[in-house]
Formats: structure tokens, C-alpha cells, sequence
């Protein structure tokens, strides 16, 4: 496995990380703890050093079955967890980033995860209640207590970001970004990372499943699946977006590679900070993913990609209204 610094922070990680919020939550499939305690630890073994959870994964079981999975390997990864929610009676209940309960989440955090520092926390969303410049000084505060080695934003706007990186460096941002969210090349999110040597992990870089070809209009999701309620999973909306799945199969048969890999190959192609952090429940589907770094595409490849993109309307937004109120503030 190839490796990528994010930014120019001195992380260095694998060019493909994983996800591991959809072994357990999120979708209408989920593994066992023993399942995912294998799988992570199949993907370790084959070259991946970043993974990725959460607190209010679960809440709470995600990070316990990384900790699980990757303590005999604690030397060989880098563990990337989150802050930002209120949790009560086991739900999400709102945004809280105030300083104190950062330094609560990162101690209960450890103790979940079963290690003695954090490589890289993030906050989860910005909380418009809590100045940034006091979110950053929280971080602060847990890096120089040992507790944290690097500090993260999710889904921030690119003044929340240079804000932020004024108070404590900021190594990697995490959003979504893929060959259907574009979002990050028109809002400064991609500016900001390479003026200030920020990385970029992309999450979702598989348009959460639809990119692989394996969804559309016809798909039925399970009860308990989050798709259900974004927009650009109705069955109208996948049918209208089938036109990128064409494209994708089409480029994928000339490199004799897959659609997901294509995608991959497209975003780590894109800059060389930028890590996707693909997420599956499934071996096979694992070791697909890992195949997309080692597809090469040339300038000319990403230039017929852009020019088809360019033609190309995504029906749908990715969140809904909520939920989209939440991200690039």
C-alpha cells in the first residue's frame, strides 16, 4: 500500500484508509463485534493504517471494537475519532462542543478505544454556539496534556478552518468528496488545505454505495438505513443519476478495473493529501477498494472524466435540509 502525508503535518497514512462507522451503525446491515474486529484487522494487514469512528457511532461500540481490533497493533496505525454531539439515553441529542466536554469525550474516548493517546480527534460538526477559536484551544490543551497528537475539523467552512488553524494547527480536514459531491472544490475547502498544508480525508468517497454500481432505482433499502432519508437515494433520483454509473463502467472497462475503483483512483488522483476512507462490511468488497489505489490515471484519463462530469447533473442533495444546515459553517 502506497503511503500520503496529510498536509504537510508529518501524519503520514496509508493512500486508502478505512471507514468503520457502517460496520455497526448507520446502515441495515451490520456485523457482529467479532465480525468487525476481524475485518479491521484484514484491512491493517493488508497495508491500511488510518481508521476511522466515532463516539456517537453506536454510540459508543464502533470505538470499542476498533480499540478491540487494532491494540496489538497500536504501533502500526493511526486511530482517528470524533467530538461534537450531546449523546442522552444512547441517542444523538444536538451539537456540544464546549471546551469541558471536549476533554470528557477524549478521556471516555481512550478509555473505550484502550489506548493511551489519540492520533487524530476531530469535531464531529462546527457548533455555531462555541467559538472555534475555543474548540481549537480545547485540542490544544488535550495535546499538550498527551491525550491527542492532532486536531481535525469535519465538514467546516473554509473561514472556520483558517480561524481555527490560527489557535492550533489543524492537520486534516474530513469531508465528503467524491465524483458526486464536488462540494469541496467550489466552496475554498480545497484552497484552504493547500494554502494552509492542510490534508483532506474523504469520506463517503464511494457516494455511500452508489458508486459501485451496485445500487438503483430498483434497490430496496432496509429498515435502519440512513439512505432512506437523503435525497439522492429515492428511486428517482438513482434513476436520474445513472448517467454517472454509466460513465464510471464505461472508464472502468477500458482499465479493466471496477467502477469503485475508478473512483478511488479519480479522488486520489485529485491532490496528493487527499485520503478517501472507504467503508464495507465485506472481505471481497475490502480488497476491491484497496485495488482502486493501484489503478493509474493519466491527466488525459481525469481530463474525459471532468469534461463528462461537466455534463452530468447529480439529481438530489446529499443531506437533507436539516442536516445540510450543519456542514460549511
Amino acid at each position: 500500500m502506497q503511503t500520503r502525508e496529510l498536509g504537510k503535518s508529518g501524519l503520514t497514512v496509508s493512500a486508502l484508509g478505512f471507514g468503520c462507522m457502517g460496520l455497526d451503525f448507520g446502515y441495515a446491515t451490520k456485523v457482529t463485534k467479532a465480525e468487525g474486529v476481524t475485518l479491521i484487522r484484514q484491512a491493517a494487514e493488508r497495508g491500511v493504517t488510518l481508521f476511522d469512528t466515532a463516539e456517537v457511532y453506536g454510540p459508543f461500540t464502533n470505538e470499542e471494537m476498533v480499540g478491540e481490533a487494532l491494540r496489538p497493533l497500536r504501533d502500526q496505525v493511526v486511530i482517528a475519532t470524533k467530538f461534537g454531539f450531546n449523546i442522552v439515553d444512547g441517542k444523538q441529542a444536538g451539537l456540544n462542543s464546549r471546551p469541558e466536554h471536549i476533554k470528557q469525550v477524549a478521556d471516555a474516548s481512550l478509555k473505550r478505544l484502550g489506548i493511551e493517546v489519540i492520533d487524530l480527534f476531530y469535531q464531529h460538526r462546527v457548533d455555531p454556539e462555541v467559538p472555534i477559536e475555543d474548540v481549537a484551544g480545547a485540542v490544544k490543551d488535550l495535546i499538550a496534556a498527551g491525550k491527542v497528537k492532532h486536531f481535525g475539523l469535519s465538514e467546516p467552512g473554509a473561514q472556520t478552518v483558517r480561524r481555527a488553524h490560527a489557535v492550533q494547527k489543524v492537520t486534516t480536514l474530513q469531508n465528503e468528496y467524491s465524483l458526486w459531491t464536488r462540494g469541496p472544490e467550489t466552496n475554498g475547502i480545497l484552497d484552504a488545505c493547500e494554502e494552509l498544508g492542510i490534508g483532506l480525508v474523504a469520506y463517503s468517497p464511494l457516494g455511500k454505495g452508489f458508486l459501485t454500481g451496485a445500487m438503483g432505482k430498483d434497490t430496496k433499502l432496509g429498515e435502519g438505513d440512513f439512505r432512506a432519508l437523503l435525497p439522492r437515494f429515492t428511486p428517482e433520483a438513482m434513476e436520474k443519476n445513472q448517467a454517472l454509473i454509466d460513465l464510471l463502467k464505461r472508464i472502468a472497462a477500458d482499465k479493466q478495473a471496477t467502477p469503485a475503483q475508478i473512483a478511488l483512483a479519480w479522488l486520489l488522483a485529485q491532490k496528493p493529501w487527499i485520503v478517501p476512507i472507504p467503508g464495507t462490511t465485506k472481505l471481497h468488497r475490502l480488497e476491491e477498494n484497496l485495488g482502486g489505489a493501484a489503478v493509474e490515471l493519466t491527466a488525459a484519463d481525469t481530463a474525459e472524466i471532468r469534461q463528462a462530469l461537466a455534463a452530468i447533473d447529480v439529481e438530489g442533495e446529499r443531506y437533507p435540509a436539516h442536516l445540510m444546515a450543519t456542514v460549511g459553517r
